[in-house]
């Protein structure tokens, strides 16, 4: 199918208009409204297995969501490199120029290694943070309202964008890993530590990328959500053991890092990414406390979605 030329949205929003929203945006929302009501057709009487098969539906509709998001990156793939530039930036320049200063204490680990989970993390908050833009576009262009009567549940349509926001940021965790690679960092190539990495940055953007869904829900305006989404991207990151141990902050804001799930994100991150890596608080902690913050978003984000046209 060829798509016709677009129109390039207003600069102030131009982190996240192109993906948020295709030129077809109402064919493709059809093609996925047609797609997941054809699961309830396809599936076998609910009789024997009823909770299986709604289990499966739910499954085969939330993916369905997540591919229909995926799909419009093939429309502009220009911006997997535009985002690639501030992390860039943080490795080559912040990076190394405070690995040669040792003014942070990292321990026996260089800074530049342990700083590039942090830089992960934080791309993968950066463009999980403004995903919620997208409801709104959608909604201006009447596409949620075309899923809100479709029969797909409210739950698979938030998880499949989250999920979507997984998917980009495994592209981000691409490009970095390639960064690291040249920039000398010890990477822990075993394949469960690289299966934990994915599950860490899926988990991530999924939680965050929810997080924003539900603000965007609530202010129902492009100008106001691009305000407070600047206004949190920031003091997350600086509240989190992203550039700098938790043990250099001062009381109260370690208090607050440790309510931060990013966090928890970068202690994963880090104890996966790098060779030798040591974990604060313990993989498993890390990995539940990003399951339980995301499945409550994932529910309020539900309950929350239908708002967004009122």
């Amino acid at each position: 199918m060829k798509y016709p030329e677009r129109d390039v949205p207003p600069a102030g929003l131009a982190s996240a208009s192109p993906e948020a929203v295709s030129p077809n945006g109402h064919e493709l929302a059809a093609d996925a409204a047609q797609r997941t009501a054809g699961v309830a057709k396809t599936l076998p009487s609910p009789r024997p297995r009823p909770a299986l098969n709604a289990l499966v539906s739910f499954v085969d509709k939330t993916l369905v969501i997540g591919e229909l998001e995926m799909r419009k990156l093939r429309h502009d793939p220009t911006e997997l490199l535009t985002r690639a530039v501030q992390p860039a930036l943080w490795l080559l320049v912040f990076g190394e120029v405070f690995t040669q200063v040792r003014a942070i204490p990292t321990g026996k680990v260089r800074y530049l290694d342990f700083m590039a989970p942090g830089i992960l993390a934080q791309s993968v908050l950066f463009i999980a943070i403004f995903y919620g833009i997208a409801i709104i576009w959608e909604r201006d262009l009447g596409i949620v309202h075309k899923f809100l009567v479709s029969p797909t549940p409210r739950a698979a349509l938030v998880l499949g964008k989250a999920l979507s926001a997984g998917g980009r940021g495994l592209t981000q965790a691409v490009i970095i890993y390639l960064l690291a690679l040249l920039l000398g960092v010890s990477i822990n190539w075993n394949p469960l530590a690289l299966i934990g990495v994915v599950i860490a940055i899926v988990l991530s953007a999924a939680l965050f990328s929810t997080f924003s869904l539900i603000i965007a829900c609530l202010v129902k305006t492009r100008e106001r959500f691009m305000g407070i989404g600047q206004v949190m991207t920031m003091p997350l990151f600086f509240a989190s053991n992203a550039i700098y141990p938790i043990s250099m902050m001062p009381g109260w804001l370690q208090v607050i890092s440790r309510l931060n799930p990013l966090t928890y994100a970068v202690d994963a991150l880090r104890t996966l990414m790098l060779v030798g890596g040591a974990t604060s608080y313990g993989l498993g902690l890390d990995f539940a406390i990003l399951l339980v913050a995301t499945t409550a978003l994932v529910l309020v984000g539900s309950y929350l979605y239908p708002r967004v046209v009122i």
